[in-house]
């Protein structure tokens, strides 16, 4: 059979896959890569080309069912590179066992893919981070973004107004805002809006992007001016002072698994995610009482941590942990180079798990790390207030559409006039999620003025400390796993 490639290791399909062991004697699988939705690449970076004018990748599978009463076997082999190259290579070679290593599916995914499974056991001990953080959604899918998301606070609060008033036609028109869909339509959104009180209380600040806060109008009902405003998370954002974890479930194949970030707001859908793997994942740190009902017992915030994970840390350290604590240590853990690159097979699977040390003094310094990360992205630090890079320029500081980095003078162009300069090569090229922060911060921006070019040193200063603060954390991160909590 010629077949979509994606079952051979999609976490989704691990039913399929036990089942073919159980149904076929011998199973020879010929992945033939070449998938441009996963932007696959040959393993020493070179181009690899799909077989067919497809975007999905596709295997060749043979299926066998002899009757024998031994135990099955699943031979499976990849073949990457040009198109041209691949078809002489199935001209020329059959399907003989010596073309095809075999592979050894395992519990719990049972892959049928050469995959590097020696540290699987001690891996899947460790607590994901939705057992840690038990209360977490995905981000709020608008459905408009350009209705619902504006720069500043005054121009959605002219949008809301202006659009709850305007005659339905009239504003589909306006705001360009296309047919209705089944979870979202213009007169739902303006109801919605209408029965807020047309508050001024609802504006919301809104991650929408890394280090990219603008602002919307948040009621919290769905199917509202929000398609999928995930009040049971969101709402405890809004309530009082908060910070939440941002991750995915899967991190795509292509790219090392750099995707976290974090976020005193509201988040939107797509804040480090923008391919089709995955979804961003928010995960608060303190719970409050329902805004929609009056807390009558005035109940304080409550901690979205495991009382497990709380408990096994006290006992173990025989002093009461923070909250905060426990938080910055995660944080530091997810970024840890050598974690992201030694698990990123398993990132690529499901969602991180972390690895909590015995010894306290490890686990402070590693929290102490994660701080000062936590500092950096919010844009809160001091060390922000100490940068080499300056915004130079005359004339309009208005960004054109292509941006130009120049690596020998280390200057990021947003026109022929204005440019920041002292940017280091590597923070040009940091990426978080499926970002790179500096170039998609000014693609944003297209058409615009830089109103606050100060923003952006602060971004291209947190990065550059970042990358410093990683390698800080690596320094220590081997330590980390030698002797772990057991849960």
């Amino acid at each position: 059979m010629i077949t979509n490639h994606s079952y051979l290791d999609n976490p989704t399909f691990r039913g399929m896959r036990q089942s073919l062991m159980k149904t076929f004697d011998e199973i020879y699988i010929l992945d033939l890569h070449g998938n441009s939705l996963k932007r696959e690449t040959t393993p020493d970076g070179g181009t690899d080309e799909n077989v067919f004018d497809i975007r999905q990748g596709v295997a060749i599978s043979l299926f066998l069912k002899m009757g024998m009463k031994t135990k099955q076997k699943i031979y499976q082999d990849d073949l990457f590179g040009l198109r041209e190259n691949k078809y002489q290579w199935l001209n020329i070679n059959d399907s003989s066992k010596c073309n095809y290593p075999e592979v050894q599916p395992a519990s719990p995914y049972y892959f049928f893919i050469q995959r590097n499974v020696d540290n699987i056991a001690k891996y899947l001990d460790w607590m994901k981070i939705n057992e840690v953080f038990p209360v977490n959604s995905v981000g709020i899918v608008t459905a408009r973004d350009k209705l619902t998301i504006k720069w500043n606070k005054e121009e959605i609060w002219n949008t809301v107004l202006n659009f709850s008033e305007y005659d339905p036609e009239f504003a589909r028109e306006v705001f360009q805002l296309g047919k209705d869909s089944r979870e979202w339509k213009i007169t739902l959104a303006q109801e919605d809006i209408k029965e807020s009180g047309l508050n001024k209380d609802n504006i919301q600040p809104i991650l929408y992007r890394p280090f990219d806060i603008r602002y919307t109008y948040y009621t919290g009902n769905s199917r509202g001016f929000h398609c999928r405003p995930r009040n049971e998370v969101m709402g405890h954002m809004i309530k009082g002072a908060n910070l939440g974890l941002i991750t995915v479930r899967r991190c795509p194949s292509h790219e090392q698994p750099g995707y976290f970030f974090i976020s005193e707001f509201i988040i939107s859908n797509g804040v480090i995610r923008s391919d089709n793997v995955s979804i961003d994942t928010f995960f608060p740190l303190y719970l409050y009482p329902s805004y929609e009902q009056p807390d009558i017992f005035n109940q304080s915030r409550t901690c979205n941590i495991s009382s497990k994970v709380i408990e096994k840390l006290n006992n173990n350290f025989r002093i009461n942990t923070k909250p905060n604590e426990i938080f910055a240590y995660i944080y530091s853990i997810f970024y840890s180079n050598i974690y992201r690159k030694k698990y990123a097979q398993f990132l690529q699977i499901d969602f991180p798990r972390i690895p909590f040390v015995t010894d306290y003094q490890l686990f402070q310094e590693m929290e102490s790390f994660g701080s000062k990360l936590i500092d950096l992205h919010l844009l809160q630090s001091p060390l922000l207030e100490k940068s080499s890079v300056k915004f130079q320029g005359n004339g309009e500081d208005v960004v054109i559409g292509k941006r130009k980095y120049d690596k020998s003078t280390r200057r990021i162009y947003i026109n022929n006039n204005y440019y920041f300069e002292g940017v280091l090569p590597e923070v040009w090229e940091y990426q978080i999620g499926g970002y790179q922060v500096m170039d998609k911060y000014i693609k944003d921006r297209k058409g615009r003025r830089m109103d606050d070019p100060r923003h952006y040193i602060h971004i291209a200063t947190a990065i550059e400390k970042t990358i410093g603060i990683q390698k800080e954390i690596d320094a220590i991160y081997p330590e980390v796993e030698k002797d772990l909590i057991e849960f």
